[in-house]
Formats: structure tokens, sequence, C-alpha cells
């Protein structure tokens, strides 16, 4: 597991109620029990670590969000640029 997604893991945990050591890549979203109030404080902890802004459309990120690593990938395409065009539309 590389350094991004080590980072994201331990933010989830951070904001979890009931944190897991057991998360991997392919764990769903869903399984990790986070509320909403939760999920904002992830995105905002998310962003302020890798120096990104991450757009937030409810009906898209339901989609684009299903597992940790959807969530990494997700993170490592607005870091490298090519998620810019997706900011721009948000």
């Amino acid at each position: 597991m590389d350094d991004v997604a080590s980072k994201i893991i331990d933010i989830l945990k951070k904001h979890m109620k009931e944190p897991r050591d057991d998360i991997s890549l392919q764990t769903a979203l869903t399984d990790l029990k986070i509320e909403s109030l939760d999920l904002a404080m992830i995105v905002f902890d998310i962003e302020d670590t890798f120096g990104i802004e991450i757009p937030y459309n409810a009906n898209e990120e339901a989609a684009d969000f299903k597992t940790v690593g959807s969530v990494v990938e997700r993170v490592k395409a607005l870091m490298d640029g090519s998620g810019t065009a997706a900011a721009a539309k948000a």
C-alpha cells in the first residue's frame, strides 16, 4: 500500500466511531459506517493533507466513491492534475 492510501486510511480511522484495523483498498465505504457529518470532516482532512480541492456533487460522488481504493484513485488524479477538469465543472 502506498503513502497516499495509508494516509487516507488513517484519516478514515480518525473519524470512525468504531475504528477498524482491517481496512483495505477493497473495503466498501458503506461497511465503515461513516455518518454524513463525519464524511464532510474526512473530505476536509483529505483536502488539507494533500493540498487539493475535492469537488463534491452527492449524485456523482456516490457512484465514484464506493471503496477506499476509489477514494485513493480520485485523490491521486486530483494531485497529478488529471482531476482538475472535474474540479472546474463543480
